[in-house]
């Protein structure tokens, strides 16, 4: 009912204004009076906000149209009431070539909007009504907003090896994989303090990204209580975007990258499917836009960074156990999609850095939160990143051979893993020959044919051997890395353990 439409989003904090009717002349009249009444309160809650230097929570005005469902088309087809019904949501009619009576129903129908009104005798529009449309960057198509691009800087990034941990000897230092990058994050925002944002359903802080409130707290509209100077790290102004609710923040992200800005989305693992079906439209339109509409300029890349990840969900259990998202990315196109799993900090840093360069993609990294085993100095790191795959040598012990066996990993917890097992292998079987090999970027499993970050069957041949047995320690479900790497020579000797479904909350070991 009206009553109810307007508490709903009186409820949203909305002032709701109605146009409702069912005649167009009488409507078209209502709604013009009604855009000039709302139009009027923005601009007055903007001088006010403006004048005062205070940000204050207006009760924004929105328009609720209420019409008949198939408004202006036929009220009825074949005994059927049409207009006003839910027949006018489907094809209303289809057999005009054969059906005299409803050729007739749609030659009315479409008569109806007095076409002869609207256009000359050559089918071209009016004078009158094309000097109504706005010229220039007034035009929806050209204007900078609906074509961000137009509007985007590069972010000024501070050096990202600076943030670095020092790591004197692989494994000799555990820490937050993800904590270097909140502080690295805090400095973007700092440098970028009218183009930037962080978007996180209520984890900021649990994901280790907590040194961003030093530059900008928690954007927040509604009352203050006084507990919330106690850590609440709350503000009008603040610039790091929480909500409990996925599909609302990747929504804002979205638009705050499409109208020529940067932004930065981490969610837990397990949760992201909240947001697949936005992910994938997301990346059809990047896809279209970047191959097929050469007049859309560039967009920032959207960023997103799951973490809390299955495999140290020690207390949270099944319900936080799903790394099942990036088998989705894979399914979408190869030219603007890509897939990260740092094995440490350093490397989530350098990768970091790359992402939030980039534009027209979305880069999904995998990195989880709990102090872990550091592998790499920043400068490994660069290398290990740049190349995206390359063999440990210092976990490796067949310098100028043939592998007896090829020991893989990718994502932290799998390289730790698999790197323990390398060890118990060098020390029980010192003759074997054992090469380490770590997959940071995860396309690099894919030819270079089916996607831009692929190895030539030449390189991965060179890292896997062709006929020598790996053992694959990965991240997510298995199968995937069977359906990335099915075209390489070698693929029938890949044996992967990665995460399967248990459904308890027993140590990870039992999840493999």
């Amino acid at each position: 009912s009206h009553e109810e439409l307007k508490s709903l989003f009186v409820g949203y904090g909305y002032t709701p204004y109605f146009v409702e009717g069912d005649d167009p002349a009488d409507m078209h009249q209502k709604m013009a009076a009604t855009l000039d009444e709302t139009i009027g309160m923005i601009r007055g809650v903007q001088r006010t906000a403006r004048a005062s230097k205070k940000a204050e929570r207006p009760r924004w005005p929105m328009i609720v149209l209420r019409s008949p469902k198939g408004w202006t088309g036929p009220k009825e087809i074949k005994g059927h009431k049409a207009e006003g019904s839910w027949r006018s949501h489907q094809v209303p009619f289809s057999d005009v070539r054969d059906n005299p009576a409803s050729l007739k129903l749609l030659e009315n129908w479409l008569k109806g909007y007095k076409p002869e009104e609207l256009f000359d005798k050559n089918g071209r529009l009016i004078d009158e009504l094309r000097e109504l449309a706005p010229t220039g960057a007034r035009r929806i198509s050209a204007n900078p907003h609906a074509n961000g691009g137009l509007l985007r800087k590069d972010l000024k990034l501070p050096d990202f090896r600076d943030y670095a941990v020092k790591v004197p000897d692989a494994g000799a230092v555990r820490h937050e994989n993800t904590k270097p990058l909140g502080a690295f994050l805090r400095d973007v925002m700092r440098n970028n303090m009218t183009n930037f944002r962080v978007f996180g359903p209520d984890e900021t802080a649990s994901n280790r990204l907590q040194a961003l409130y030093e530059v900008s707290k928690k954007t927040w509209m509604a009352d203050f209580l006084p507990e919330d100077d106690d850590g609440g790290e709350l503000a009008r102004d603040g610039r790091v975007m929480e909500m409990l609710s996925e599909h609302t923040l990747l929504g804002w992200l979205e638009g705050y990258l499409l109208s020529g800005r940067h932004g930065f989305f981490h969610t837990y693992e397990a949760f992201a499917h909240v947001v697949d079906s936005m992910f994938n439209q997301h990346a059809k339109w990047l896809d279209i836009c970047k191959n097929h509409v050469p007049w859309r300029a560039s967009v920032a890349s959207q960023n997103i960074l799951l973490s809390s990840t299955v495999w140290r969900q020690d207390h949270n259990g099944f319900s936080h156990q799903d790394p099942g998202f990036i088998d989705l990315v894979t399914n979408k196109s190869p030219s603007v999609t890509r897939i990260y799993l740092p094995p440490d900090a350093n490397t989530l840093l350098a990768v970091a850095d790359r992402c939030l360069r980039s534009t027209d993609c979305i880069n999904v990294i995998v990195a989880d939160k709990q102090k872990h085993m550091q592998f790499t100095t920043i400068e490994e790191a660069i290398v290990h990143c740049e190349k995206g795959v390359g063999i440990w040598s210092r976990a490796s012990n067949d310098a100028g051979v043939e592998p007896d066996v090829v020991m893989a990993s990718c994502g932290d917890v799998a390289t730790l893993d698999a790197l323990g097992a390398t060890a118990i292998l060098r020390e029980r079987l010192p003759e074997l020959k054992v090469r380490f090999v770590n997959v940071v970027d995860l396309y690099k499993m894919q030819p270079a044919s089916e996607h831009p970050h692929g190895l030539t069957p030449r390189e991965f041949d060179g890292l896997f051997t062709t006929n020598k047995p790996v053992i694959f320690n990965f991240h997510g479900y298995p199968w995937l890395i069977h359906k990335l790497a099915y075209r390489f020579a070698n693929h029938e000797n890949v044996h992967v353990r990665g995460y399967k479904e248990k459904g308890n909350i027993n140590t990870p070991l039992e999840l493999a």
